[in-house]
């Protein structure tokens, strides 16, 4: 089988952490068990290019039964689990592409040769494969049916692709689900982030001045989570809507210019390039440490802060000590590269089963209608997106009310006033 691992020892190990994972993802194995009976991506190329964590394996596992002939990459060089992409090879024969700390030229080449297969479908998680389609691949766009995205920043880029008339694929912008990212992108970032910080540095965060650098969804529960354990929590934005509502929501909120004095720790979530400049960065005080929880590793000048330092050091897995000509010593975390997967195991099972169920439900959707989808960037229908939340309470043990007739007869009607 064409694939590019690691240790083919480790399959035993990836099948245990898959395995866990999956006794945890209650609405996909119920979207599996429908799948394996009903077969509705038979045949049907799928390419992925997703963080190859254990949960990524039991969507991949889920297609599968489906019908769907995979093949996935990495979308980070970083966020890759080794011993669970081994499995994915050795244990459920879906060819990946993916080795954690792999260099950039590799991860394109991984990329490509996803491509290689032809897929009808891919699975972005930041419209890599998308854009390889639209530049280098341009021959390829003719075969594909559509394309599902998984992160805020991808659909950011292939918001950008529509409006400027590049995108020529319809695509269904799975972060946009209310199911996805309202708890995918609050609770599982928020966790996972101070998860990969703790890893990385094994500091208290009890007391510290925490600035993060973005208030949307990933930064609402980054802050929630950081206050939690006992910070003192700054937010910089430049949307004064959710500036207004940090504040509301008991937090400091300053120009990054003056958070940056202050910052005991400083983490970036906001899908947008250098929001923490090299200025910044030389403004910060002597061992502060730095983190990014975006997509991409441009959220705060790493290059730049290495190209004026005087003296580089590795003191632990992701951590890295530079220092600066005048003695001033800042701590970067993973290699700014999105510290919840370079250093932790990205969100737990628990959230990435909505997350991922969406993604399946869309690649089942983009098969159904696919004669009927023109391009552009769609959402799921709002019907699959209450029916992931109901399964997910069902599967939580939870049960909610209904409404009575005269209650639904009193909503849709204008009749009744004072």
């Amino acid at each position: 089988m064409k694939s590019d691992i690691k240790n083919l020892k480790l399959a035993p190990k990836g099948k245990l952490k898959i395995e866990w994972a999956g006794s945890q993802m209650k609405v996909l194995d119920l979207i599996r068990q429908r799948f394996q009976k009903e077969q509705p991506l038979k045949g049907i190329p799928i390419g992925a290019c997703l963080h190859v964590t254990a949960e990524t394996a039991n969507l991949m596992i889920t297609l599968k039964a489906g019908g769907a002939n995979l093949a996935l990459c990495a979308s980070n060089p970083l966020s890759t689990q080794d011993d669970v992409a081994v499995s994915l090879v050795e244990d459920y024969q879906i060819p990946t592409y993916a080795i954690k700390g792999e260099d950039k030229d590799t991860y394109y080449k991984h990329l490509k040769q996803v491509l290689d297969f032809h897929p009808q479908i891919t699975m972005d998680d930041g419209a890599d494969l998308v854009t390889l389609l639209h530049t280098e691949r341009k021959s390829q766009l003719a075969e594909i049916i559509g394309s599902s995205e998984e992160t805020t920043t991808g659909v950011i880029r292939l918001k950008a692709m529509l409006t400027t008339g590049a995108l020529k694929i319809p695509v269904m912008a799975v972060n946009d689900s209310l199911t996805k990212h309202l708890f995918d992108n609050r609770y599982g970032t928020g966790q996972s982030t101070i998860d990969g910080i703790i890893r990385a540095t094994n500091v208290l965060l009890a007391g510290k001045k925490f600035v993060v650098v973005g208030y949307g969804w990933c930064g609402r529960g980054l802050a929630q989570r950081a206050r939690g354990m006992g910070s003192l929590v700054i937010v910089t934005e430049v949307d004064s809507l959710k500036a207004l509502e940090a504040s509301m929501d008991g937090f400091d909120v300053m120009p990054i210019e003056e958070a940056i004095k202050v910052a005991d720790i400083i983490c970036t979530a906001t899908g947008n390039k250098e929001v923490v400049s090299l200025t910044h960065l030389t403004a910060l005080k002597d061992g502060a440490i730095v983190a990014n929880t975006g997509h991409f590793n441009v959220e705060f000048d790493y290059e730049g802060l290495i190209k004026l330092s005087k003296n580089r050091r590795h003191l632990r897995d992701n951590l890295e000590e530079i220092t600066l000509e005048d003695g001033k010593k800042i701590f970067v975390l993973g290699e700014g590269r999105l510290i919840n997967l370079a250093s932790a195991e990205g969100h737990p099972p628990d959230v990435m089963d909505m997350s991922f169920a969406n993604q399946a439900l869309a690649a089942e959707y983009l098969v159904q209608n696919k004669d009927k989808l023109k391009v552009n960037v769609y959402t799921l229908p709002k019907e699959l997106d209450e029916m992931i939340a109901a399964l997910k309470l069902e599967s939580l043990g939870i049960k909610i009310d209904s409404l009575t007739r005269e209650q639904k007869k009193y909503l849709s009607s204008w009749h009744e006033g004072t």
